[in-house]
Formats: structure tokens, C-alpha cells, sequence
């Protein structure tokens, strides 16, 4: 996180590394040491447990309440927007040569949620201009990490304009 932060500044603003770092200084590394924000003891996904200690280290360091936007809708699309605007980005500098390539790469390397098809699909299915409308009350709310891409300004301001169809 740290790295990121500084090779690409404001895109990488928010959150509290802080956070990480205690989480780490404590030893909750995840599945390889049976604990991290979840227990790992072995059983189905769907049967963890949060684990409390980290609980604690997050609510210890993260007081801030929401500035705005936190409905359960607004909270995903918070998480989601950065992470489709990142793989626009992508896609505009030359790191990824296709939106297949994105798609399926955010969806089986990086977890995308696999419903939605990947990023560029999710932006065709949500619409452009929704998106955009979105991650700018968010840029007015959070700040500049949640400016849109030029490529979803583009497109929001031509509907016709897909990455697929």
C-alpha cells in the first residue's frame, strides 16, 4: 500500500495503512497463520468467524464516522467505482491490451465478483453515465481518488459508447 501510494499519489488516497500494519504487527496474516480479519479453521467460506482481536485493532484505529453516501448501495459502489476506474485506467495506459484480458483477470486473479462478468462488463450493465454521476458525488464527498477516468467521462457522455456491445 505504501508503494502504491507513492507511485500514484491521490489515486491511492484514502484508508489508514496504519490499520494494516497493526493487523500484521499482531500476527493476523489470514488463512497462512488461522487468523486474520476472519479465523481460518479449516471449514467452508461461508462458515468464518470475524475475528474479534482485529475488530478491536480496527475499531481502535478507525474512528471516523461516514461523511455522507453510506447507504449499503453507496458503500459497494464506493468499493467497486475505484476498482473499475483502476481497470479503465489500465486499459487507457497500455497495461492491459483488451477488456476480455480485464475481465477475466480481475475476475479469477483478483476477486472480482464474478456476476457482474469484470469490470468493463459492469460498466456496460451499470451504465457509463451512472458510474460517473456516482464517482463524482463520491469526489465531492471523499475527495479526488474518486475522480472517473477520462475514458468513463468519454463514454458517459456519449451512452452509445460500450466496451462490448
Amino acid at each position: 500500500m505504501r508503494d502504491l501510494s507513492k507511485a500514484f499519489g491521490p489515486r491511492f488516497a484514502g484508508g489508514d495503512l496504519g490499520i494494516t500494519e497493526d493487523l500484521v504487527k499482531a500476527g493476523f496474516l489470514g488463512r497462512k497463520s488461522g487468523k486474520g480479519l476472519f479465523i481460518y479453521d479449516g471449514q467452508s467460506k461461508g462458515s468464518r468467524e470475524v475475528n474479534p482481536e482485529a475488530l478491536t485493532i480496527i475499531k481502535q484505529r478507525y474512528a471516523v464516522q461516514p461523511k455522507g453516501a453510506s447507504s449499503h448501495e453507496d458503500m459497494q459502489l464506493r468499493m467497486v467505482s475505484r476498482f473499475v476506474n483502476e481497470a479503465v485506467l489500465c486499459l487507457e495506459e497500455g497495461i492491459l491490451d483488451n477488456t476480455l484480458e480485464g475481465d477475466v483477470g480481475a475476475v479469477f486473479g483478483l476477486g472480482f465478483p464474478p456476476f457482474t462478468g469484470g469490470p468493463f462488463r459492469f460498466v456496460d450493465r451499470f451504465t457509463a453515465t451512472k458510474l460517473v454521476d456516482k464517482m463524482n458525488s463520491y469526489a465531492d464527498i471523499y475527495g479526488i481518488a474518486f475522480k472517473p477516468c477520462q475514458t468513463l467521462l468519454d463514454m458517459a457522455k456519449d451512452p452509445s459508447k460500450k466496451f462490448y456491445y
